[in-house]
């Protein structure tokens, strides 16, 4: 067995997560753009700003 006190901590990867999620929004969000127009990215962010709303509303 192992001896799980000699094991160190596991890292904290939030702030690389969120920074993460907002690099791969932008790459998303640009690319929608150039397939089909400003219109479509407006929806998407609207839906995406959605659901992060409805997430936060379930968490409190």
């Amino acid at each position: 067995m192992r001896d799980d006190q000699s094991r160190p901590p596991a890292p904290n990867f939030t702030q690389a997560c969120i920074v993460m999620f907002g690099v791969n929004l932008a790459w998303v969000l640009m690319l929608i753009w150039v397939i089909w127009g400003i219109l479509a990215v407006a929806v998407t962010g609207w839906v995406v700003n959605q659901a992060i709303t409805r997430i936060d509303a379930a968490r409190n």
